[in-house]
């Protein structure tokens, strides 16, 4: 009875949901733990190593995902019969028989194509981060320092990952393609196709004498300080990118970037929509009836502004250009005020008597709102 097959999420150790990128990773987490290069003589590593080659050749292909998402092993089981056509032949393959007769992916949806050189130059992984700042410090504009830890290229190897004065070996039975081709039976008869080579594990190149610095991989994993420039503008979620700071990229690739999500404490007073800035503030009675001078707070600071007598609770003005600065350096947006009138409490009997008084001699002409209001009420 043939040997059951691990489930191929549970190889590289991640769920059925997991993205191409959290896909990819995974991969060369688990490629690197059971090299053969850094598991010498380790047949138990070896088989591992073939197995996460399996899992990813399946799970980084969508249609192949699909059909083993589905079908499970069966859905993308190569192999059939000896004595023939076996009823569970999987037509994706096609794409990968008639591909290896014209040289790339054979058109009407049968998928398939041409393998990437494993030796090309590989551009590197970017990093995500986040980072908070201040209100004043998102409206302005600041520089930050953050610590990333990203791979770098070997400085002993120069990501060759070989021993110093060696170089690393072509694959004898790739000839450094990465690939070897299988033979299938299928319907049609025995047809050659494309798989990762087993030997080199799809790399092309044997390396003999690993680097001893980074063990043959050619990248060590480094703590980095960079310096950010956030631009003034910049709002809270917002991602800017820093280019170059990410992961080295692989056979002299570019390395990728470092992008960094902003997020911004909220201000005590201070609220944000777009490149406006809200507040609220409050006034007497007396300021509201008499109109008064007021000191405004802003992010630039203190502003005074002419309060017009009669201002009504909710009120709204608006200073102009006391906003955020526009991102893309275009003018700045305003500053809205809303007033709300605060209502005196623990008034002494001298106090209320005078408050009376003066109420006593308003009429209906001192009022709008309220006059309007119960003309709609009792008609």
């Amino acid at each position: 009875m043939a040997e059951q097959k691990r489930d191929f999420y549970e190889v590289l150790g991640i769920t059925k949901s997991a993205s191409e990128d959290e896909i990819k990773r995974a991969y060369k987490k688990m490629a690197r733990k059971y090299h053969p290069d850094l598991n010498p003589d380790d047949k138990a590593a070896e088989e591992k190593f073939k197995e996460v080659n399996e899992a990813y050749e399946i799970l980084s292909d969508a249609n192949k995902k699909a059909r083993y998402d589905q079908y499970g092993h069966a859905g993308v089981d190569p192999n059939f019969g000896a004595g023939g056509f076996d009823g569970n032949f999987d037509f994706g393959d096609l794409g990968d028989i008639f591909g290896s007769f014209f040289g790339g992916g054979f058109g009407g949806g049968f998928g398939g194509g041409r393998r990437a050189n494993p030796n090309a130059p590989q551009r590197g992984e970017s990093i995500r981060m986040a980072v908070t700042i201040d209100f004043a410090e998102a409206a302005f504009g600041c520089e930050k320092s953050v610590t990333v830890e990203r791979s770098e290229q070997c400085e002993t190897c120069h990501g060759s990952g070989c021993a110093e004065g060696t170089t690393p070996e072509v694959c004898p039975d790739c000839h450094g393609t990465g690939t070897v081709q299988v033979r299938r039976q299928t319907p049609m008869g025995v047809f050659a196709t494309s798989a990762p080579c087993n030997r080199c594990g799809g790399k092309g190149k044997i390396i003999h004498q690993p680097c001893k610095e980074c063990k043959g991989v050619g990248l060590n994993r480094k703590r980095k300080t960079v310096q950010v420039s956030i631009p003034a503008g910049i709002d809270h979620g917002q991602t800017i990118s820093v280019r170059g700071q990410g992961h080295a990229g692989i056979n002299g690739g570019m390395a990728g970037d470092l992008l960094i999500t902003v997020h911004v404490r909220a201000h005590e007073l201070f609220r944000r929509e777009g490149t406006s800035v809200l507040c609220e503030v409050p006034i007497t009675f007396s300021q509201a009836v008499l109109g008064a001078e007021l000191e405004i707070p802003t992010i630039d600071g203190k502003v005074r502004y002419d309060l017009p007598e009669g201002t009504q609770t909710g009120t709204t003005f608006r200073l102009r250009g006391k906003g955020i600065p526009s991102i893309n350096g275009r003018g700045r947006g305003d500053q809205y005020v809303t007033v709300y009138i605060e209502t005196p409490r623990n008034l002494n009997r001298e106090q209320k008597e005078a408050l009376k008084k003066f109420a006593e001699t308003l009429g209906e002409g001192n009022y709008d709102e309220g006059k309007g209001f119960f003309k709609k009420f009792w008609k």
